[in-house]
């Protein structure tokens, strides 16, 4: 069973910074696209950044030069740095992965539950 899990999230002040962390876990033969998405509060879920298995990363334009995706293929993880936090970004991060489970297997996509990120009081 894999499952993907983020954690990282919390509350700063304008212009701090955070880590999110997407780890994930369970039988896993390839990971092909990892993405991080985020649902501001009122708002349908935007895609924030994603990176290819090949090391091809983009972000949106409203957070470019601030977020950075990347990965740890050896821990099976990939990050979310978020730096200079405005009070826009505040939302929940949920990360996302399309998986091969087993050889020969298909690939699906897999959803974490998310990670608060609050910025202001």
């Amino acid at each position: 069973q894999v499952q993907l899990a983020e954690s990282g999230g919390g509350l700063v002040q304008p212009g701090e910074s955070l880590r999110l962390s997407c780890g994930v876990s369970g039988n896993i033969e390839r990971i092909d696209l990892m993405r991080w998405f985020r649902q501001r509060e009122g708002t349908e879920r935007e895609l924030v950044a994603r990176l290819t298995s090949s090391g091809f990363t983009n972000v949106i334009e409203s957070v470019k030069g601030r977020f950075a995706i990347s990965r740890d293929e050896a821990e099976n993880r990939f990050y979310l740095q978020v730096n200079n936090l405005k009070r826009e970004d505040t939302a929940v991060y949920v990360c996302s992965a399309d998986i091969v489970a087993d050889p020969g297997g298909r690939l699906l996509t897999y959803w974490g539950q998310g990670t608060q990120v609050t910025v202001g009081s």
